[in-house]
């Protein structure tokens, strides 16, 4: 795992003109920014009539990248395209599935795979070797399935790339549960001292039988019964998550490629708790557009997840996250030991690289009102503790590398605390949203929330919601937007 300070990350869009003689035309319409990858230099060319194709060329980089034989950072880049002069946006599908696909290429620079998942909703960038560093490399190409997407070879077409940083969470066996004094929290049936080990993706069984997976009954804690069936995703299975919570910067990008309707639907409209994003639609934005964005419902995050072809994380992944492979110190925190210190001082201009100045911090809890900075209370800047000599205590990382899965804010997650949440299958987004600004996908719980829950802890809560295994919350139904409410999402590895 590589630790390091956020920078900024800066989206291009171009507008491109499909005509029997190509003309291109390609000029900046805006930028936005958001957590650390930096995309420029969009241009589309190569456009075949015949195969309905065109490829979308660009450049790209971001810091202390990292590969080892573990895992491995990665960027989730999909391409989002406008024929109607930006009144609405539409996800582009690739042309191709599979690692390094004929006609996509890497570019030139750090060496880098292209993966392209079976749906061609996007595609990951990776350090093709072992090796850690930062990333930059020019002039990678991929494939733009146009014709399937139904756009005519004379349609003039606006496109915009965006890029979110995920981090690979390599396929193993991992347990869920300390064996500590969590609220909830799980444990092999009937000695709530033995941690319960996922082993396969194959269904759980719960209940009161010798070796069964089991929760203390509490309010929030779930209905203790099951199977959690076989489709529903365990982390046993390798997957990629957010290496950060939805930012503000990609919130209000979001929101600004939806439509009128959806995003009246979408948009928070708080200015409270160090919550930043104003404007009207389409031109909405964050003046702090790294910092971690809270007032999301369950209906926002869901939605986000659908618009970038994510998907929502269970409560069984954030634990596999936070705890890697390692046997669970009981009460631990994300990081891996029970050591937590609370920030409060925030140290220069909070533009993207503020630090959290006084000693040891490596969590945002307890309702502190930060002196420096904007001050007041809420969440900070993602990934505000890492820097690029960082530990893993000190940056406040889960094992594999997530960022600020203890505090900051809570993470939604789907629970199996109940039968809705147990019938979630993992069914990745699919690029757009119904016509009310809503997600569409199978099984996923829909706007009550039911199904849905909260784990990690938040600003604004204490010390033991910030541990790995507690589950006061883990199916607490709370569709709102909540001051101290965030998210992030995953995607089930191709």
């Amino acid at each position: 795992m590589k630790n390091r300070i956020i920078q900024r990350q800066r989206y291009k869009n171009c507008v491109f003109f499909f005509c029997c003689l190509l003309f291109v035309f390609c000029f900046l319409i805006d930028k936005t920014e958001a957590n650390n990858l930096n995309v420029s230099n969009v241009s589309l060319g190569n456009v075949s009539l015949g195969q309905a194709t065109a490829v979308v060329q660009f450049d790209i980089s971001w810091d202390n990248s990292w590969r080892t034989n573990t895992n491995y950072d990665a960027a989730w880049i999909f391409v989002k395209y406008s024929t109607n002069a930006g009144a609405s946006w539409n996800h582009a599908t690739l042309k191709a599935s599979g690692t390094d696909t004929a006609g996509f290429s890497a570019g030139t620079g750090t060496a880098l795979n292209i993966v392209v998942p079976v749906d061609k909703k996007g595609a990951f960038l990776r350090r093709s070797a072992n090796g850690a560093g930062n990333i930059s490399t020019s002039s990678i190409q991929f494939i733009w399935d146009y014709g399937t997407d139904g756009v005519i070879g004379t349609s003039t077409v606006r496109v915009k790339v965006f890029a979110v940083e995920m981090v690979y969470i390599p396929t193993a066996a991992f347990y869920v549960g300390s064996g500590g004094s969590e609220t909830a929290a799980f444990y092999a049936y009937p000695t709530t001292t033995n941690a319960y080990l996922i082993s396969s993706e194959n269904s759980i069984d719960v209940g009161t039988t010798s070796g069964y997976l089991y929760y203390p009954s509490t309010t929030y804690g779930g209905d203790r019964t099951g199977p959690i069936p076989a489709a529903f995703p365990k982390g046993y299975t390798a997957f990629y998550m957010m290496k950060y919570d939805i930012s503000q910067g990609q919130y209000a990008d979001f929101l600004n490629t939806l439509t009128s309707t959806q995003a009246a639907a979408r948009y928070p409209g708080y200015s409270n708790y160090r919550h930043t994003i104003s404007g009207s639609y389409p031109s909405y934005s964050a003046s702090r557009p790294d910092r971690s964005c809270n007032y999301l419902s369950w209906a926002d995050l869901c939605a986000y997840a659908d618009w970038a072809a994510l998907r929502p994380m269970t409560e069984l992944e954030f634990e596999k996250a936070c705890r890697g492979t390692s046997v669970p110190t009981p009460n631990e925190y994300a990081w891996g030991n029970t050591t937590i210190t609370q920030a409060t001082t925030i140290s220069g201009t909070e533009n993207g690289t503020e630090t959290i100045s006084n000693s040891g911090a490596n969590c945002n809890y307890g309702s502190v009102t930060f002196s420096g900075g904007d001050a007041g209370q809420g969440p900070l800047r993602c990934g505000i503790f890492a820097t690029s000599s960082s530990t893993r205590i000190n940056s406040g990382a889960g094992y594999y590398g997530v960022m600020d899965l203890s505090g900051n804010l809570w993470k939604r997650a789907v629970t199996v605390g109940n039968a809705t949440g147990r019938a979630f299958t993992g069914l990745n987004g699919n690029g757009g949203l119904d016509s009310s600004g809503n997600a569409d996908v199978s099984y996923w719980p829909d706007t009550t929330a039911t199904g849905a829950g909260l784990r990690g802890g938040s600003w604004s809560s204490g010390t033991s919601n910030a541990r790995t295994s507690d589950r006061s919350n883990a199916a607490n139904t709370s569709p709102g937007r909540g001051y101290s409410y965030g998210g992030r999402c995953v995607r089930t590895s191709p």
